[in-house]
């Protein structure tokens, strides 16, 4: 393959996981459109957007499995072509499929990491194109809340689902004939769906505070775990998970995820409810946290291509404890100041996702780097919805800067458990 075929490839998987991104935070501007067209309850406006982060995070494993099984091309085709929520009639049919997009791109995510794997063979190489996905892939973080207002006032909600299908077909186009060989590994329905009821259980019980469904979560893990001993194709292969290292990166991923969403979360009701800033002025008072994770990717994988994964992991952490501690200490500061915390969780964030994702995906043996990826990201939007869970806990007494103290402290033990983890084959695995 060519450089120039593989650099297009690269900017196909790339496109494509910025619309699975893109959906996660393109819609909230557009719900006051929907519930004026759609109508329903306050309820159902919640589950439009809820409908696609629970069954995202509930199905990254299958999505994972999938992806190795049956060839990382296939299944990315079927993620990027489920573009019909814009023809939704009601509000009903518009959550079902939400929550259909949300298999979709747990589908895609781990499907783009084995695609990019198998086009980067040499580690250095992945390294960089891993660092370059994070770059393309992160604008979408920071463009979807005013892409979506834009598009909400040139047209009305419909256009944030319809802006989807150049970027698929582009993507699509770009990524023709690039599919390698499955890797014909077994898949366990039971495991894959008990691991889809714990996680969606999980959730519930977290969120809406439910005793009953924290229960049922706890009796379904350890019908997982019986099962996952037991099979013969397990969700989660052992052979992930039993070196320290692994452990250790998937926290720390946990870790990320649960400050940045349990912040984001915090910081807008601190804007809009404390602060009385619009829709608009709030996403634009997020870019010092947003603009990071669409450029300094690139120089994350410069860094992990020459040092291994180690220094940035351990440098993010560092940066996403300082910048909540920040954040706790200008709660009621001007804003520049509370800017200078939001410009240090970007920048934490966007040198340890992409060192995170290198690390765990150049250690997966062949034919794992999709449940790899699948598992990585699942740990991950389990610590999202935990951070949110747990910061807006705190945040509903009104203890704005005991939330953010609250995050420091988590990513404070990533920190220490990263920089405690032995490193010495890092630059060899790379």
């Amino acid at each position: 393959m060519t450089t120039t075929a593989t650099r297009g490839s690269l900017l196909g998987v790339s496109l494509a996981y910025f619309l699975v991104l893109l959906d996660t935070t393109v819609l909230t501007v557009a719900l006051p459109g929907i519930r004026a067209d759609l109508g329903g309850s306050v309820a159902g406006q919640q589950w439009v957007v809820n409908g696609y982060t629970v069954s995202f995070a509930a199905f990254l494993l299958g999505g994972g499995a999938l992806a190795d099984r049956f060839g990382p091309l296939r299944v990315f085709r079927f993620g990027v072509l489920s573009l019909v929520s814009a023809f939704a009639p009601n509000l009903t049919v518009l959550v079902v499929l939400r929550v259909l997009l949300g298999v979709a791109g747990a589908a895609c995510l781990p499907s783009f990491l084995a695609l990019i794997s198998r086009l980067h063979p040499d580690p250095a190489a992945r390294a960089k194109a891993l660092g370059a996905w994070a770059a393309i892939t992160g604008v979408a973080l920071a463009a979807g809340p005013i892409a979506g207002g834009l598009l909400v006032d040139l047209a009305d909600w419909r256009a944030v689902f319809l802006v989807n299908v150049p970027l698929a077909a582009l993507g699509l186009a770009l990524t023709r004939g690039r599919e390698t060989a499955p890797a014909g590994r077994g898949f366990d329905v039971r495991s894959q769906l008990a691991a889809c009821v714990f996680l969606g259980l999980l959730t519930e019980a977290i969120v809406d505070a439910q005793p009953l469904a924290a229960v049922l979560a706890l009796l379904v893990l350890a019908f997982f775990v019986h099962r996952e001993r037991r099979s013969a194709a397990p969700s989660v292969p052992p052979v992930l998970v039993r070196s320290r290292g692994v452990a250790v990166n998937l926290f720390a991923g946990a870790a990320v995820n649960f400050v940045l969403s349990g912040a984001l979360f915090a910081v807008t009701l601190l804007l809009q409810d404390e602060r009385h800033l619009t829709p608009v002025e709030t996403g634009l008072a997020f870019l010092p946290l947003t603009l990071p994770t669409a450029f300094n990717p690139l120089l994350t994988s410069r860094i992990v291509a020459a040092r291994g994964p180690r220094l940035p992991v351990v440098a993010g952490l560092t940066l996403l404890t300082a910048g909540a501690a920040v954040l706790a200490a200008t709660v009621h500061a001007p804003y520049p100041l509370l800017a200078c915390g939001l410009l240090l969780l970007g920048l934490g964030v966007s040198l340890a996702l992409p060192a995170l994702v290198t690390g765990v995906v150049t250690a997966a043996p062949d034919g794992y780097a999709g449940t790899a990826g699948g598992l990585l990201n699942a740990v991950r939007q389990v610590g999202a919805t935990v951070g949110v869970a747990a910061m807006g806990a705190v945040v509903a007494t009104g203890a704005f800067g005991w939330a953010f103290v609250f995050a420091a402290a988590v990513a404070a033990s990533g920190q220490l458990l990263s920089f405690c983890q032995r490193n010495s084959n890092s630059r060899a695995h790379l």
